[in-house]
């Protein structure tokens, strides 16, 4: 194994936006959860793959009619949302102590929100580099998305390990020849990642 590439939401922090904050946010500012859903879903695309930033989202998704919030306190809601799951930040941290490996997100996630995860949470201290879709312009589970890791990375699948909490992400990386860990908790990554032969420092 060479290079380690890890999701972010679901396996460091949480999902920075899913249906179960978006669910909370419904009942918070009492939006309609159909229209809202809907809209959501019509734009998701273009917000992950970076053709749309957050303020043309609010706009297509929130304000698109007189609301008695402000728009600032609803993307301070959004980020307030992404925390720490844990235990995993600690596994990255002495993965990223044992310098063995090129380590890198492969996550979906929006242009801002994934700007202020990583400097909120410290990232680029583990990080080699950041492959996410508002970036790549792909999301997974497109399997181009994990070509491109591969390309930009000069990795060939073999060597790689990705670890993210959702089955169908992982079946277009070992598709690939990745190895995949289907995230669970820390202690299971942990033992995941040591049956896989990859080196990691004593806590």
């Amino acid at each position: 194994m060479t290079a380690l590439f890890f999701d972010i939401g679901g396996v460091l922090l949480t999902n920075g936006w899913d249906r179960t904050e978006r669910t909370a946010a419904a009942e918070k500012f009492k939006l309609d959860w159909k229209e809202f859903e809907d809209r959501h879903e019509l734009v998701l695309h273009a917000f992950e793959v970076g053709e749309m930033g957050l303020d043309e989202y609010l706009d297509r998704v929130i304000f698109y009619c007189p609301r008695s919030f402000s728009r600032e306190k609803f993307a301070d809601y959004i980020r307030a949302r992404s925390k720490e799951l844990p235990g995993t930040m600690d596994v990255l941290r002495r993965l990223a102590q044992s310098k063995q490996y090129l380590i890198s997100s492969l996550n979906n996630e929006s242009r801002e929100m994934n700007a202020y995860r990583i400097e909120r949470f410290g990232l680029r201290r583990y990080f080699d580099v950041f492959l996410s879709s508002c970036y790549l312009g792909v999301r997974k589970p497109d399997e181009a998305i994990y070509q491109r890791a591969l390309d930009i990375t000069q990795r060939k699948g073999e060597e790689c390990v990705f670890i993210d909490d959702r089955a169908l992400n992982l079946e277009c990386a070992r598709e690939l020849g990745m190895r995949t860990v289907q995230f669970k908790d820390a202690a299971q990554l942990e033992r995941a990642l040591r049956e896989l032969k990859v080196a990691i420092a004593a806590a």
